[in-house]
């Protein structure tokens, strides 16, 4: 069975970091991207930082130059560091996971995301 955990949320002030990890267990396929996501209340869930095999990091403009996402090789250990936070950066952060597997000749997409982990930024 595969699981994301997250950890590392929690409330912090105005300009201060945190530093979120996503640990995923159970991978039976090949990961090809790993990213992480937020969502704001009564919003849909918006991507925030990605890394796809074969290309770098990319980023929401929204956080570039604050936030760093960063993999291990395996891409089963994903971080998301978070500086120079925001009021507005107050969201619930989702770890995701992409990867696929080739049965009977074709390839199978495979998607997890871990459970949520709440970020709070006070002002």
């Amino acid at each position: 069975q595969v699981q994301l955990v997250e950890s590392g949320g929690g409330l912090v002030q105005a300009g201060g970091s945190l530093r979120l990890s996503c640990a995923a267990s159970g991978i039976f396929f090949t990961i090809n991207d790993v990213g992480w996501y937020r969502q704001f209340p009564g919003k849909q869930r918006e991507v925030i930082a990605t890394i796809q095999n074969g290309d770098g990091a990319r980023y929401l403009d929204a956080v570039k130059g604050r936030f760093t996402i960063s993999a291990n090789n395996n891409k089963n250990i994903v971080s998301l560091q978070l500086d120079s936070l925001k009021p507005e950066d107050t969201a619930v952060y989702y770890c995701h996971l992409g990867g696929s597997l080739g049965i009977e000749g074709r390839m199978e997409r495979y998607e997890y995301w871990g459970q949520g982990i709440q970020v709070t930024v006070s002002a």
